[in-house]
């Protein structure tokens, strides 16, 4: 369900569930992690570009079939020490962690575990039409995989509490506005190549070096958060009003979220 294909040195990362709009199951979090070890080890690769088959980038956690196994659970947000980085954790910080530049091509929907994994990358090449939402609150849960280190060089506050508790989409435009998207467009594809082309023509030692930095002066309460994350998950996974959130969710899963305001 996870696609790697290696081009000219460039990683082309996809997510392919299309029939379920790449909702996370998870074996593609088995599967991501894996790929994020293959890739680093590859010294040859420039640049990583990810992004779902079909027409949406990622509908989210497939939250039915990962909470009918519990074990699952276990396994997400199992982690040694508190401010290590589980598995949930690892798709999406797991590309901060590369030395080469990562980006994120977002089409259609891009929710929850999706666009937690988008804001893993280094940039995101949004079309003008797709929708972005971090869902977690739907189900009565808070996001978990890391996200949150990373939204805190994105966005204002106020805006990365709202978006977070309001769990609905906003267009791509308002996303923009809201430090979330690198660059519009409505060609993708074409969009993605220019962007690549720059990175290409730079020195790959210099790209390393100003990543690193850039990421270092934006990650100094890291461990903190990461262990923050997954406890309020595990607590909120063992709150009554989680259950009724989700069994709340489930019997709303045919709302056309299309149709949602922005904020």
């Amino acid at each position: 369900m996870i696609k790697l294909e290696i081009k000219q040195q460039v990683a082309w990362v996809s997510l392919a569930r299309p029939e379920k709009q790449n909702a996370l199951s998870f074996a593609m979090f088995v599967e991501l992690s894996n790929v994020i070890k293959k890739i680093k080890r590859d010294r040859s690769l420039r640049a990583v570009v990810i992004s779902g088959e079909g027409e949406h980038f990622c509908s989210g956690l497939d939250v039915a079939a990962v909470m009918k196994k519990p074990s699952n659970i276990i396994k997400l947000l199992f982690k040694w020490l508190p401010g290590n980085q589980n598995l949930a954790q690892k798709v999406v910080l797991g590309w901060q962690d590369l030395s080469i530049p990562v980006i994120a091509k977002v089409t259609g929907h891009c929710f929850g575990g999706g666009m937690q994994i988008a804001l893993g990358a280094d940039y995101r090449i949004v079309d003008k039409n797709a929708k972005l939402a971090i869902m977690e609150a739907r189900w009565g849960l808070c996001p978990d995989m890391g996200a949150n280190v990373v939204l805190a060089g994105l966005m204002k506050r106020d805006q990365a509490l709202w978006l977070a508790s309001h769990a609905g989409p906003v267009s791509a435009e308002d996303a923009k506005e809201y430090g979330l998207v690198t660059q519009l467009t409505d060609d993708v594809n074409k969009q993605t190549d220019a962007v690549l082309e720059t990175l290409l023509a730079r020195s790959p030692d210099t790209l390393a070096a100003i990543k690193r930095i850039t990421q270092q002066s934006y990650r100094s309460q890291q461990r903190k958060i990461l262990a923050k994350e997954t406890w309020s998950q595990i607590r909120l996974l063992m709150n009554p009003n989680t259950k009724k959130a989700i069994a709340k969710a489930k019997g709303a899963e045919d709302i056309q979220f299309n149709n949602a305001k922005s904020w």
